[in-house]
């Protein structure tokens, strides 16, 4: 694992038709991004298997010895000050392929660990955690249905907080099935090319 200060952004995206509006989010902000070090990570591109096996449990009970995939993985975010989520909302919550990749990699003995008094060891404070979800719904129903707030609990108190990574930027891009998204993108990029490398709160 690096330890200089220049940030590097690891882009994670979990969507099949490399002519989406999740993969053309993602391209438009690493192009932001750079000439900084980008690396982006296309989970269907690249054939990662989501299914949490048991070789995956055994590694999770152990605390280690994890299969190489995920060790892949996790060389990835060791390399990375951030990490970036663009992927498309599925029924209120990321599509299965991202989740399965949370599953398989956040895992005991690297993103977090048993303290032998009791409770959890968050492993993962060098690490900045973005997010960039795209809905098909408006602003108006995410709001009143609470769906935005469920989907912040899952991701930035469920993952982001539980494993002790710093809160970065969430920049919702809603309304992704009309032709008008145009403002809501640049937006988007705008937010997290400002926020990845940005000094954050160590508190």
């Amino acid at each position: 694992m690096s330890t200089d200060e220049t940030s590097r952004a690891l882009l994670v995206t979990a969507h099949p038709d490399p002519g989406s509006l999740t993969h053309y989010i993602a391209e438009r902000l690493s192009t932001a991004l750079r000439p900084g070090a980008v690396e982006a990570a296309d989970l269907h591109q690249e054939g990662f298997d989501p299914r949490f096996t048991s070789a995956d449990r055994r590694a999770y009970q152990e605390g280690g010895g994890h299969p190489p995939d995920v060790v892949r993985e996790q060389q990835r975010l060791d390399w990375a000050t951030d990490l970036v989520l663009v992927f498309p909302v599925y029924w209120w919550s990321v599509p299965a392929l991202l989740k399965g990749w949370i599953d398989r990699v956040f895992v005991n003995g690297w993103a977090f660990e048993y303290a032998a008094t009791g409770g959890v060891l968050p492993k993962l404070q060098r690490l900045t955690t973005h997010l960039l979800p795209i809905a098909g719904a408006d602003a108006g129903a995410y709001e009143r249905h609470g769906y935005e707030m469920a989907l912040r609990t899952q991701l930035t108190h469920g993952l982001i907080d539980y494993v002790g990574s710093q809160r970065g930027a969430t920049a919702f891009v809603h309304d992704s099935e009309q032709p008008s998204t145009g403002a809501a993108v640049d937006h988007a990029v705008r937010t997290l090319a400002s926020a990845v490398g940005a000094p954050v709160s160590r508190s």
